[in-house]
């Protein structure tokens, strides 16, 4: 809709301009790369603050968010993919612009991208996932020489940091096989001999995972922040693998605990994740001191210390927009053109559940009465990860047409502790099922949610358990709307990424051939028959992470019953990247809900 006064609040929330954190350059922090939406597609922007010129470094069909800069800020490397498939190359180009951009790695051929790191002296390291090879991890020199293969192993890894000096580079692996629970290695970049190895796993008897934070910011330091999982919930230590010494911090907050270094190397910059809000703190090294970073409630989506010892975040509630802040009080980012109405706050609920208590997020619509209400379940993806108070569009959207919008942090969610999240396995989504009957329950009761009126929605992992959802509890649901979903677990298996198979094996305890009865129970396709409620899916055609022909034979079950369904299939990858496709998306799944419910449906909704 080209008039801006006659666009409904819901559209304006997805065509307003949005700003990403701005990355800055190591070494020349006054060149910056972001994300925004300013053209209408997502795509990478450089910008240099002495100057104050903006420059548009990417402009793909589909989208490009995938970036980032040499620490010297001369060059802009991306990640150049098909029509959003995750199976590229990366790419280069002047930050300041001046050519067409070049093949940053011109030995290695496409694959997924499993992680980069970028030195100073012009070193890269660059991570490669592919079927054939499992992932390798290679050196390129920038003399052009052909890149140095350091690591290969069939299990997931990923490129974690390099040390100040680019002779070190910290990687995140999994070849015992638990792809939820990452070892970590330092290896040489000169030949890729091992330097040392922390591996909380255990043998494999606990399960404890390690993530890098990042080698501290000092030239001849070799000391590594790393997240670690020994007391039940996510904290930072610091490393050195060179002498073998490892000191846990004892940052005495009850949540997940993520830390990066201040540009100095003496204090960390700490984020607090605890029941679905974040905030910032600053850690003394020396004297353990811990001081609050004043950001206002709610949630900070990204945070860096910046060398003058500012920090700078993106913050956002769910009653208001996000918008990228400064410790100094400024606004460092403020996009011009549609600005992104408000939306309503969050309530938080907790329910009695089979596995615990179970933490929920409540919106209630204006003007509509205390209920009972028309009530959208939206289900987050991952599973790993988790809803919380911060602005969402599409929630706001149901909001606007009269529903209310309850969403679970099941069990699988991360942000509860560490037993929380491992809970997830074997039973995969019928444990999530449980927690979010749990939740149903309560809603109905309460008096907030009409059960005859009752929607389940979700995208990825959200819009699998959705599906299995209407098949288990067909009872439970009016109407069930899944984007990018698990359909057949068995097919999406075999056509995958090879990472995401990694994540089945652990999460299922082996392949649809070792274990067939897991597989077959954690399928939506096993209970296709006994869906009751009209089904709206819809699908990107070159997904590589709930790929296209699984959704097909779910599809083609729903038809063969004549089952009331409606599929939308379109030219991108595992969502999009385009704004008027994401409008589009959300304006069927509005209609299609409304009018299956009797509602009245907002002209100019789109139609299939």
């Amino acid at each position: 809709m080209s008039d801006v006064d006659g666009m409904p609040e819901w559209e304006k929330r997805f065509r307003a301009a949005r700003v990403g954190l701005p990355e800055w350059a190591l070494d020349a922090p006054q060149r910056c790369l972001f994300v925004s939406n300013a053209t209408g597609t997502y795509e990478l922007y450089a910008w240099d603050r002495d100057t104050g010129e903006q420059r548009q470094v990417t402009k793909r069909p589909n989208g490009t968010t995938d970036g980032t800069l040499t620490p010297d800020g001369a060059w802009v490397w991306w990640f150049d993919d098909t029509d959003g498939d995750e199976f590229g190359v990366w790419r280069r180009e002047p930050f300041s612009g001046g050519g067409p951009a070049e093949p940053a790695a011109p030995g290695l051929a496409p694959a997924y991208s499993a992680g980069l790191a970028l030195g100073r002296d012009g070193t890269a390291v660059v991570g490669r996932s592919t079927d054939a090879d499992g992932t390798t991890l290679h050196v390129v020199r920038p003399d052009g020489s052909e890149p140095v293969e350091i690591y290969r192993h069939r299990e997931s890894a990923g490129v974690g940091d390099l040390s100040h000096d680019g002779a070190l580079v910290a990687v995140e692996h999994t070849e015992h096989g638990d792809a939820m629970h990452s070892a970590v290695r330092v290896v040489r970049t000169a030949d890729g001999t091992a330097v040392a190895e922390l591996d909380d796993t255990r043998g494999g008897t606990e399960e404890l995972g390690l993530f890098v934070m990042g080698f501290a910011p000092a030239a001849g330091d070799t000391r590594l922040l790393v997240g670690h999982q020994r007391r039940g919930r996510w904290e930072p230590m610091v490393w050195d693998p060179a002498t073998g010494e490892t000191r846990e911090l004892p940052i005495d907050l009850p949540g997940d605990v993520g830390a990066e270094w201040y540009p100095d190397g003496d204090a960390l910059l700490v984020v607090h994740s605890y029941r679905a809000r974040s905030e910032l703190w600053r850690y003394e090294l020396g004297s353990g001191a811990l001081t609050r970073v004043e950001t206002p409630p709610g949630s900070v989506s990204g945070a860096t210390a910046r060398p003058d010892g500012s920090v700078e975040y993106l913050w956002s509630s769910a009653a208001e927009p996000p918008a990228v802040r400064s410790t100094t009080g400024a606004v460092v980012l403020d996009p011009p053109g549609l600005k992104a109405p408000g939306s309503r706050p969050v309530e938080d609920v907790w329910v009695d559940g089979p596995g615990g208590s179970v933490h929920a997020l409540v919106q209630r619509p204006t003007g509509h009465g205390t209920g009972p209400l028309p009530t959208v379940f939206e289900i987050h993806g991952g599973p790993t990860w988790h809803d919380s108070d911060a602005f969402a569009a599409q929630p706001a959207a149901w909001l606007d047409h009269g529903f209310a919008v309850v969403r679970v942090n099941y069990r699988g969610s991360t942000g509860y502790g560490r037993a929380w999240t491992d809970a997830l396995k074997h039973r995969v989504g019928l444990i999530e099922l449980e927690d979010i009957a749990a939740v149903r329950r309560w809603a109905v009761d309460s008096g907030l949610a009409d059960p005859d009126r009752l929607v389940l929605a979700g995208a990825s992992w959200g819009g699998y358990l959705t599906l299995l959802g209407l098949g288990t509890q067909p009872e439970a649901w009016a109407v069930g709307l899944a984007s990018v979903p698990v359909a057949d677990y068995v097919s999406a298996y075999h056509d995958e990424m090879e990472a995401l198979k990694a994540m089945d094996r652990t999460l299922l305890g082996g392949t649809p051939e070792e274990v067939p009865e897991r597989y077959a129970a954690s399928s939506p396709l096993t209970y296709v028959d006994r869906v009751r409620a009209p089904v709206y899916i819809a699908a990107g055609v070159n997904d590589p992470r709930c790929p296209i022909r699984q959704v097909e034979n779910y599809v083609d079950r729903l038809a063969a019953r004549r089952h009331p369904h409606a599929v939308y299939r379109y030219d991108a990858g595992h969502g999009s990247l385009v704004v008027a496709e994401r409008v589009k998306q959300v304006g069927l799944e509005l209609r299609f809900a409304l009018e299956r419910l009797g509602m009245p449906v907002e002209e100019g909704l789109p139609r299939l």
